[in-house]
């Protein structure tokens, strides 16, 4: 099998002149380069439209001789390690901030293989690295490999949430704080962006998989490989869901724990409230300069009797009150 990363018109013409498999992958082509395509494989109207454009839904289109395919795989997180236990409360990871997914446009045949992608795309670059060092065994196998690359890119990247879901989890229970909000909702929009890739691309791979084995002129011989993509796809879907769950749950705990905080503020403040209403009640009595408090106050002893213990009096019967209630 050959591989071509450009547009030769020559070769290609050729190829397809004497039925040879070739793989043509394309990194962000111009205007130009799609009309060269549209021009050497008279693909459909409809097809071309869709090659033009991007952030589709997963979905597999049936043009008889050739299959139009829109995949996604997953860009791997950076490099990096957890924060530091001095870090800023809520801080994330120093990998995988971020949730980078790489579309991937396919038309496959029993001639050839097309993939169109903007930016780099490492699933492709591994497969291609791969069917170097050991030549495929038949055309199936081609273009298993690379959906089975694209698929299982996703497992870093839910490996990745998997510890910044742990961490977010540590530092809620550990010193919860409003911090923890933006990285509550930014883990929920990767979760939300995930599943609308990963859903779609395990029902089409339920769906489609005997459809892609049965493409005029493709060698018959990976329908077992086939079937194991599909069961990562289901791996991948359910990760996510569980991911899901699992933030619910977290977003819960934050606002339990907060809270509870808060109901333990409000008790020590309602408790130094309690406390001091006699006392202040007793100060402001004191402080109205009624002529008999003015006769009989005379000295600092009488000032000290009646006036300091009458307050402690007051708090005295005040905390055997409370104490009361509280064993109530």
């Amino acid at each position: 099998m050959r591989f071509l990363d450009q547009i030769d018109r020559g070769a290609i013409e050729e190829m397809l002149g004497r039925d040879e498999y070739f793989w043509l992958d394309l990194d962000a082509p111009s205007d130009a380069d799609v009309a060269a395509l549209d021009d050497l494989f008279h693909w459909h109207p409809l097809a071309m439209e869709d090659l033009r454009k991007k952030g589709q839904r997963p979905k597999l289109e049936d043009y008889d001789q050739y299959m139009f395919l829109v995949y996604y795989g997953a860009a791997p997180p950076e490099g990096g390690e957890p924060p530091a236990p001095d870090a800023p409360v809520g801080a994330a990871p120093a990998r995988g901030e971020r949730v980078d997914l790489e579309e991937v446009h396919a038309f496959v045949s029993g001639s050839y293989l097309v993939t169109v992608h903007d930016g780099e795309c490492t699933a492709l670059d591994e497969v291609r690295k791969r069917l170097d060092q050991q030549a495929p065994s038949s055309e199936q196998f081609v273009v298993y490999r690379v959906l089975d690359a694209l698929t299982d890119s996703f497992f870093p990247l839910l490996e990745d949430l998997e510890d910044r879901l742990e961490h977010l989890d540590e530092e809620i229970f550990s010193h919860p704080s409003p911090d923890h909000l933006q990285p509550l909702t930014e883990l929920r929009r990767d979760l939300v962006m995930l599943g609308r890739v990963a859903t779609p691309q395990r029902d089409l791979l339920a769906r489609h998989i005997d459809d892609i084995l049965e493409i005029p002129g493709l060698q018959p011989d990976s329908k077992n490989y086939f079937r194991d993509v599909y069961d990562h796809a289901i791996r991948i879907s359910d990760q996510i869901d569980s991911f899901r769950d699992l933030l619910i749950g977290s977003r819960d705990a934050y606002l339990s724990v907060t809270s509870n905080r808060l109901n333990e503020i409000s008790k020590q403040l309602t408790l130094v409230a309690t406390i001091f209403l006699p006392l202040s009640f007793i100060v402001g009595f004191f402080g109205q300069n009624f002529g008999w408090m003015v006769r009989n106050i005379n000295s600092e002893l009488d000032f000290w009797l009646i006036g300091g213990g009458s307050m402690a009096v007051s708090l005295v019967v005040l905390i055997i009150w409370l104490r009361r209630g509280a064993y109530d």
